[in-house]
């Protein structure tokens, strides 16, 4: 049976840290602040956001909530952005995704300062990630590579597998992993799905971010392979899920992560490291 990879305590653990920064940050006069942007009542963006807010609480980071109804306007939006990027005690800034249709959400995540840019999406950030330099990260990918070094699974070497190809997940994802010294393939929608079994059969680290529930199954793993699951699916049942068929799959790897309790409490984890980077990088530490 496979090493389940306790994404949970792992995230605990994370928030522990930024705690124990925010605190150390503080005794030298620097606060760390998050502005959250809700545009709309979507229920599952708003569930996220009371999240948020709750970790910022947990790490002594100062929060503010922004909610603005559906209908606001793209000026808007870019004025209160603006606002925010020259506000001192907001030391980071999240826009929550996804915004209503009549918004440019390029234009949005371009607005944003790439130094209070804590989801790390900012063409700025996104290009240092590509150049290796150090920048705020993608939390979700940058999650993951902690899990990595929490259980000791070394990417160097390895032949690493990415499903999905998106730019909140499996490109960065790429660029971290080949940042370790790993073998990248990135499988998406155009992959031959006849060739794609086989390919995910030569992954010893295999991220799964297609949001297909349970679309891969044990006999596409190999054998001890780390299987990381970023889907947040339901099965035909309702029931929360990822895209990987677990039952099956823990059979074969050498470690799994669980949905929930795997990737998705260390995205939100992250997102408070990333706060306090982005104050150190304000004041030039």
């Amino acid at each position: 049976m496979a090493t389940i990879i306790d994404g949970k305590a792992l995230a605990a653990k994370v928030r522990e840290r930024a705690a124990a920064e925010v605190a150390e940050l503080g005794g030298r006069g620097i606060s760390c602040g998050l502005a959250v942007v809700l545009v709309g009542d979507d229920q599952a963006s708003a569930t996220y956001v009371r999240s948020k807010l709750r970790d910022c609480e947990q790490c002594g980071i100062r929060s503010f909530d922004y909610k603005l109804p559906a209908e606001t306007s793209q000026e808007e939006l870019m004025e209160l952005i603006g606002r925010l990027n020259a506000d001192e005690d907001v030391t980071g800034i999240l826009v929550q995704m996804p915004l209503p249709a009549h918004l440019d959400t390029e234009r949005v995540v371009a607005a944003i300062d790439p130094n209070k840019d804590v989801d790390g999406f900012h063409p700025m950030n996104m290009g240092r990630l590509v150049r290796g330099l150090e920048g705020l990260r993608p939390c979700t990918p940058a999650g993951i590579m902690e899990m990595l070094d929490e259980y000791e699974i070394d990417p160097a070497g390895k032949n690493a597998v990415i499903v999905g190809r998106s730019s909140i997940v499996g490109k960065p994802m790429a660029f971290m992993l080949l940042a370790r010294n790993a073998t990248i393939s990135v499988a998406h929608s155009r992959t031959d799905p006849h060739e794609l079994a086989r390919i995910c059969q030569s992954a010893d680290i295999l991220v799964a971010a297609c949001g297909v529930p349970k679309m891969i199954k044990g006999p596409w793993v190999k054998p001890g392979a780390t299987v990381i699951d970023v889907g947040m699916d339901r099965d035909e049942a309702g029931k929360l899920c990822g895209d990987v068929d677990f039952d099956s799959a823990e059979l074969v790897a050498g470690a799994i992560t669980p949905v929930p309790g795997g990737v998705g409490p260390m995205t939100r984890a992250m997102l408070m490291s990333n706060v306090v980077l982005a104050a150190k990088l304000q004041h030039g530490l």
